[in-house]
């Protein structure tokens, strides 16, 4: 065996061991709790380059050896105007951890450079459906995202405090622009912080953003203000004086109760607690 695939093989077996409570069973608690993966199903794992997209690309491959179904196993990596150094750091990775992949490119970065009004939402809305659309080339039904469990709490309290609404990001969805096409999140149930202790213990290197104008930014050290990091401060001060916050806020979107409350959305239609209130 060579160092290469040695290496690989300590990286595939710290999911399966040393992190097995922390991360490997979570996600395959996910995915049967969330039936996200269905038999003869052709699955595009959707890579970033980041941490929590190789990860999953890591734990895909691991639950299609290890598991008792047969699907198909895509890695999609687009190139939307990477910098050399950043797209060669992927290719890097994806040998140092086994994973082959699929590179396309686009040119996603020079069309938003210059837009002033919420580039990041235009960018990861373009980014999704390029992902879409060569997922199906390649014959896939499904696209696999990296996101976590901190990505899902996070996404609850910005809902409720700029959106002024309750919202949550699903463990799955149907494409309403891809017919027939279905988007998977197995990470769900993982911890952001027990990615990176994965990351930590086997001494990898992912890229943290390769947006263009954020590598500016970061480099005239100018604060980054996003709401999401505004979520993770709120939750980790909440979390001083209660260590169960993180879970409170998950359990109460699964837990709605529409008798206490005066307003809910189903199926695009608006209802409120007076439409039934005098049937009582």
């Amino acid at each position: 065996m060579t160092e290469l695939e040695l290496r690989t093989r300590e990286i595939e077996r710290s999911i399966i061991k040393r992190f097995r409570k922390e991360i490997w069973r979570p996600f395959v608690r996910a995915l049967n709790d969330y039936d996200m993966i269905k038999e003869g199903d052709n699955i595009a794992v959707c890579i970033s380059g980041g941490k929590d997209s190789m990860l999953l690309a890591k734990c895909m491959q691991e639950i299609l050896r290890h598991g008792k179904m047969e699907f198909g196993l895509k890695f999609l990596v687009m190139d939307p105007g990477y910098k050399e150094e950043n797209r060669r750091l992927i290719e890097e990775n994806a040998k140092t951890m086994g994973i082959p992949v699929h590179i396309f490119e686009s040119d996603i970065f020079d069309v938003v450079k210059d837009v002033k009004d919420s580039p990041c939402y235009l960018c990861a809305r373009m980014r999704r459906g390029n992902l879409y659309a060569n997922a199906r080339e390649l014959g896939c039904n499904k696209i696999a995202l990296g996101h976590h469990y901190d990505d899902v709490i996070e996404t609850i309290l910005m809902s409720m405090l700029y959106g002024a609404q309750i919202n949550t990001m699903m463990p799955k969805l149907h494409s309403t622009n891809f017919e027939g096409m279905e988007l998977i999140r197995p990470l769900y149930l993982v911890k952001e912080a027990d990615i990176l202790a994965w990351q930590e213990y086997n001494d990898l290197k992912f890229l943290q953003c390769a947006c263009k104008f954020t590598e500016e930014t970061d480099r005239n050290n100018n604060e980054e203000k996003s709401k999401r990091k505004e979520m993770k401060k709120l939750i980790a001060g909440f979390r001083q004086t209660n260590p169960y916050i993180e879970t409170n806020i998950f359990k109460s979107v699964g837990n709605v109760n529409l008798d206490a409350c005066i307003g809910y959305v189903l199926n695009g239609e608006r209802h409120q607690f007076l439409d039934t209130y005098d049937q009582s």
